[in-house]
């Protein structure tokens, strides 16, 4: 499923702290627009309280809306399985409860097929001593996050958990892939 032009897609991914993955993917070649979220939850529209009690079934998330011809969904893919652990089940370093979970959250079979394609090329490659535990899961119940989680570690980065859990996160981006960093 395409957004409004046909010269871009969308996805879903849910890699712990979407400050983190947000902050990622702002910098990332390719990548038109990062919204922070929840998805695939059973409450419609929660808030992040809500969503923080681990009750709502709901993963933080990122949508990204991203040009294909700049950027593959297999690269996006890349970027993800690096930028956070995808062998912790519901949990990124501190940050623990199913709303951490690590998922791919698809809205077409293609989509689908690549996310697998690339778990199954991870997993053969032996990357990680434990087994990627990633979701790989059709698009449900997606709401934008409230407004100040948008964009936090840029309007925030000298918060502690800016500072200390997204920074690193970040630096480590930019230094594995230099080149998909926007100019």
């Amino acid at each position: 499923m395409s957004t409004s032009s046909s010269s871009t897609e969308t996805i879903v991914l849910g890699g712990g702290c979407f400050w983190c993955t947000e902050a990622v993917f702002d910098r990332v070649q390719g990548v038109l627009d990062v919204e922070s979220g929840y998805c695939n939850g059973q409450v419609v529209n929660p808030s992040y309280e809500q969503v923080c009690t681990g009750r709502t079934g709901h993963a933080e998330v990122v949508k990204l809306e991203f040009d294909p011809a700049q950027i593959s969904l297999r690269e996006i893919l890349e970027i993800f399985f690096v930028v956070h652990d995808p062998t912790t089940l519901n949990r990124q370093g501190n940050d623990v409860g199913t709303q951490y979970r690590s998922g791919i959250y698809y809205i077409s079979d293609a989509q689908k097929q690549v996310a697998e394609d690339v778990i199954r090329e991870i997993e053969a490659s032996k990357t990680y001593r434990s087994p990627v535990v990633t979701e790989v899961a059709p698009l449900a119940n997606y709401s934008a996050a409230e407004a100040y989680h948008q964009d936090y570690f840029l309007n925030n980065p000298n918060q502690g958990y800016c500072a200390f859990v997204v920074g690193p996160k970040v630096e480590k981006f930019q230094k594995t892939f230099a080149s998909r960093l926007k100019a």
